[in-house]
């Protein structure tokens, strides 16, 4: 079935309107949508590679809007949704240990999982159920999914279909050094 969903999204990517969807799409993964945006990202990007920086505008502008989303489906339905499943499994009281994570490294979490593959929407929901600061979170979420995007997106124009192998193979690695150095570069401004 997933996969099934995953080509549909994929075969959006040729659809005439295929930059709205790469919105939608975007927007829906960022908060509940299981399909990353990169199913359609690649593709277009290769396509048109002189687009490459507009489809990472799109997906960056539209994925933080679907994580605001996120963050106010954690924020005024964890209690209605989320708790009493949480509850039913007797880990009632993970979300005061959550919430304490996410004060102290809740900043890091956010710059860190926006970067890689791992599901966004966790960090969205999570970071309005633990009652995150907003605006930082906003802050966090446009710089990690912008460089997420437009990391990818130059590759793509750069070196084309050869890297697009390389780049399916080594997403995590690639997203992790870039997430690494994002962190690096936080650290050496606190520092100053």
């Amino acid at each position: 079935m997933l996969r099934n969903l995953y080509n549909r999204v994929l075969a959006l990517s040729a659809h005439p309107r295929a930059p709205t969807w790469l919105g939608v799409v975007s927007f829906a993964e960022s908060s509940f949508f299981p399909i990353p945006p990169d199913a359609m990202l690649v593709p277009m990007c290769l396509a048109r590679p002189q687009r490459a920086l507009h489809y990472a505008a799109i997906c960056t502008l539209t994925s933080v809007l679907g994580g605001m989303l996120g963050y106010a489906i954690g924020f005024w339905l964890w209690d209605l949704i989320a708790e009493p499943v949480v509850k039913a499994y007797g880990y009632a009281d993970a979300k005061l240990r959550f919430d304490e994570w996410m004060k102290t490294w809740g900043v890091w979490v956010i710059l860190i999982k926006g970067l890689t593959p791992i599901p966004y929407k966790i960090v969205t929901i999570a970071s309005g159920a633990a009652h995150f600061d907003f605006l930082t979170f906003l802050l966090a979420s446009i710089v990690t999914r912008g460089a997420r995007f437009f990391v990818l997106a130059l590759l793509l124009r750069r070196f084309g279909e050869p890297i697009r192998e390389f780049i399916e193979k080594r997403l995590t690695l690639i997203t992790s050094v870039a997430a690494a150095g994002i962190i690096g570069g936080f650290l050496v401004l606190k520092l100053v």
